[in-house]
C-alpha cells in the first residue's frame, strides 16, 4: 500500500508529460497532497475546482437514476489534459486522483492505466 506523497511521485514519474498531481477530498474541495503545477498551473486551485466537476457528474447521474460508477473524466484543452480518476472502495471514498498532462509530450492510454494502478494502491 502507497501512501499520499508516493502515490504523487509515482503519477508523475509513471507518465511522460506530467505536469501536476493531487489527491483530493471531492466532499471537502481540500486536497490531500500536490505535486508539481508552477505558473498558470496551481495545483491546489486546479484540484478545489474539480471538485464541482465531479460533484455535477455525480448529481447529474442520480437524477437519471444511472448506476453505473464514474471510472475517469477527462478535460482537453489546447494543450493539456486533465485527467481526473475517482477512487473506489472504502478506504477512498470521496476521492480522486487529478493528473495534468503536457497534450503533445504524453500518452491518454498510459496514464489511465498509471492512474488505476496508483489507485489500487493507495492507502489514505
Amino acid at each position: 500500500m502507497a501512501t499520499v506523497e508516493v502515490s504523487l511521485k509515482e503519477m508523475m514519474a509513471g507518465v511522460e508529460g506530467s505536469l501536476g498531481a493531487a489527491v483530493v477530498d471531492y466532499t471537502s474541495g481540500m486536497a490531500l497532497g500536490t505535486l508539481g503545477g508552477g505558473k498558470g498551473l496551481d495545483m491546489t486551485i486546479a484540484a478545489a475546482g474539480n471538485t464541482d466537476v465531479i460533484r455535477a457528474k455525480v448529481r447529474t447521474m442520480d437524477e437519471l437514476g444511472l448506476k453505473s460508477r464514474i471510472e475517469d473524466i477527462l478535460i482537453t484543452l489546447d494543450r493539456q489534459y486533465h485527467l481526473i480518476r475517482l477512487i473506489a472502495g472504502r478506504s477512498g471514498n470521496g476521492l480522486f486522483l487529478y493528473l495534468v498532462l503536457d497534450k503533445e509530450r504524453s500518452n491518454l492510454a498510459m496514464a489511465r492505466h498509471q492512474l488505476k494502478r496508483v489507485e489500487q494502491q493507495l492507502e489514505v
